[in-house]
């Protein structure tokens, strides 16, 4: 039952109002009251518990979206749905980012990503954004700093897909850049030499997947693993193929893995701009398919920054800190190389100048007459 305090004159106009108090509401408020913060913060609204109800105050639209949260949460718990892990939070962080988003159509969204007893959750508006890209795009590209939750979210995907049945096989590729791809200095088998280059990419199949499942994946090569450089040649079809590290494949790498993609299969390719290994970092295959690519019909292009990041709080600083680093020495590059142009001028004029003196100073020569 909700009960106006109050009516709005316009979609502006502060407003009051009050809605019933379901079952288990205090669930809703998380930790420290974290989520009721998260609401007040991202809508610009004032919640309040009180014995019966909760009082939403701010602007009309503001307060419409808030009674919105409340009605879609109180009728997932009514049909049985669990926020677990800090689900809730996470969706909340999109909701209020992205004006579009509601609680419901975010759930929905995730039951369509299901890995058996677990969905895919979006922590991020530009997570959102991804994920919806992978869904209705061929080939996509997720560039961004680490801990954004590009390869993790790729894997889910690809996944899905497999448990879905919409692909047969998954295919997940990284370059060996460290080793060079050439392999053969390191001890054991060939999978044992390239396996520390794999290793993240194993470690988010252990997460999502029973272990059991993920070694009879890869025992019948359902789920393979390898470095880019065995791409080359095939042609992958009812695939879904992750290209991850991509910053640390040549242009020609690059080029040969987009051309892969066979009938019925999608890729994902992520990689971080800022965190080259290459010898060369202008060869950076990622760079390059950037600029290349940007304008091809069928692509998606996803950027992150470090509000996506999804590790420890310190991580999201961190990478703040070293954006803040590079652009400080950008602009201290700008100002030294404006100082120098300036000396240059003024070195330039001063020699004239004194030139000029000096051609002044210099004793005058009688003109010398004709003789007839």
């Amino acid at each position: 039952m909700y009960l106006a305090n109050c009516q709005p004159r316009g979609v502006n106009a502060s407003m009051k109002k009050s809605i019933g108090v379901s079952p288990n509401i205090e669930a809703f408020f998380g930790p420290r009251d974290e989520n009721v913060r998260l609401l007040e913060d991202g809508l610009n609204i004032t919640i309040n518990l009180r014995s019966n109800a909760i009082e939403l105050e701010g602007a009309a639209k503001d307060v419409a979206r808030a009674e919105q949260v409340f009605a879609d949460y109180e009728s997932l718990q009514r049909s049985g749905y669990t926020f677990n892990n800090g689900d809730l939070n996470s969706m909340l962080r999109v909701l209020t980012s992205d004006p579009t988003a509601t609680l419901r159509g975010l759930v929905d969204a995730g039951r369509q990503r299901s890995l058996g007893r677990r969905t895919v959750q979006p922590k991020s508006s530009n997570q959102r954004r991804y994920l919806e890209a992978i869904e209705t795009h061929d080939m996509v590209f997720g560039i961004g700093p680490a801990g954004t939750g590009k390869t993790y979210l790729a894997v889910a995907m690809a996944i899905s897909a497999l448990l879905a049945k919409r692909v047969n096989r998954i295919i997940l590729a990284r370059p060996a850049v460290e080793a060079g791809e050439r392999l053969g200095f390191l001890p054991g088998t060939l999978q044992d030499k390239i396996d520390p280059y794999l290793r993240p990419l194993y470690d988010a199949l252990y997460d999502m997947l029973d272990p059991e499942k993920v070694d009879r994946y890869l025992e019948k090569n359902v789920i393979e693993i390898a470095p880019i450089a065995f791409m080359r040649g095939r042609t992958l079809n009812d695939s879904f193929v992750i290209l991850d590290e991509a910053q640390n494949t040549t242009s020609e790498q690059m080029k040969m893995f987009v051309t892969r993609l066979g009938f019925n299969s999608k890729a994902v390719i992520t990689g971080d701009a800022t965190q080259i290994d290459l010898p060369n970092a202008r060869r950076s295959g990622l760079l390059e398919a950037m600029d290349v690519l940007k304008s091809v019909d069928g692509l998606a292009f996803v950027h992150f920054d470090e509000a996506d990041v999804v590790r420890h709080h310190l991580v999201q600083r961190i990478v703040r800190a070293y954006d803040e680093h590079k652009a400080r020495a950008a602009e201290q590059q700008m100002f030294l190389l404006a100082d120098l142009k300036n000396a240059d001028t003024s070195s330039d004029k001063s020699g004239a100048h004194a030139a000029e003196e000096s051609s002044a100073n210099e004793p005058k020569m009688p003109p010398v007459e004709a003789k007839g």
